[in-house]
């Protein structure tokens, strides 16, 4: 059986797992309200809960800690608000012209749907972190 060569012997550079630089665990006990409270508070600043721990205890995340965007109730309500009027309108849009109706007539529902489309992108990315870009 051939053995692999590691970076203690002269070869092979060193396993990803033997490069972290985080190396210590620290394990405490808590009551679920206190790890709820915890996650939650951590999700309010938008980090892992392991990053928000280090920044807590030591002033800083790290430097590789990733930020995840705060999940914002009431705009998840009002987006899904948004999603729910633009069904709306394209059922109705779909209605008229199943039935034969005159396609200029729909030109304010085609509009309404345009707009609140939009603005349920807008406010997507926003509860994402994210801006729009122009353009697409």
């Amino acid at each position: 059986m051939r053995m692999r060569p590691t970076a203690e012997d002269g070869g092979m550079a060193t396993k990803k797992s033997e490069k972290r630089q985080r190396n210590k665990t620290v394990h405490i006990r808590l009551t679920d309200a206190e790890h709820a409270a915890l996650l939650a508070a951590a999700d309010n600043v938008g980090l892992t809960l392991g990053a928000y721990m280090r920044a807590t205890a030591l002033g800083s995340p790290g430097p590789r800690a990733a930020r995840k965007p705060p999940v914002v109730r009431e705009e998840l309500v009002r987006i899904l608000s948004q999603l729910g009027k633009i069904g709306s309108n394209v059922n109705q849009i779909a209605r008229a012209v199943n039935s034969g109706d005159d396609p200029n007539g729909l030109s304010d529902d085609i509009k309404a749907a345009v707009v609140a489309l939009a603005e349920v992108q807008t406010a997507t990315l926003g509860a994402l972190g994210r801006t729009p870009q122009n353009g697409g």
